[in-house]
């Protein structure tokens, strides 16, 4: 199945359904459920500000519907969404816009950039 890495908090924010636009500097043709890989490395930073200290990195965590993208023209269309990216500067003119997030049973993986198919064993 498609999969995306995404660092914590972000993926946790994602499942709690806070997080409903994910930025990217890329753009995918994919629609669909795809799975979540928290990353290896955390963002130390928005861990922090978002009050989380410990949440599983290195773990497939749920899966969530890629149901459109949305390209920001300008620095205005980012900031009117802030609220559903939660980012605090823009990373990526590509917004990822998700639907009906679901948190599964921890599976340990290796990450990968961009879509990655992760195939259990």
């Amino acid at each position: 199945m498609k999969t995306l890495s995404i660092k914590q908090p972000w993926a946790e924010l994602i499942l709690l359904g806070r997080k409903r636009i994910e930025i990217r500097k890329w753009n995918t043709k994919f629609r669909g459920e795809f799975l979540i890989h928290s990353s290896q490395i955390p963002d130390k930073e928005s861990m922090e500000k978002f009050g989380f200290n410990n949440l599983p990195s290195g773990f497939i965590v749920g899966k969530v519907t890629l149901v459109d993208v949305k390209t920001y023209k300008n620095d205005e269309e980012f900031l009117r969404d802030r609220n559903l990216h939660l980012a605090g500067e823009r990373w990526g003119d590509k917004g990822f816009i998700l639907k009906n997030p679901q948190r599964i049973k921890k599976i340990k993986a290796k990450g990968n950039l961009g879509f990655w198919e992760f195939n259990k064993k």
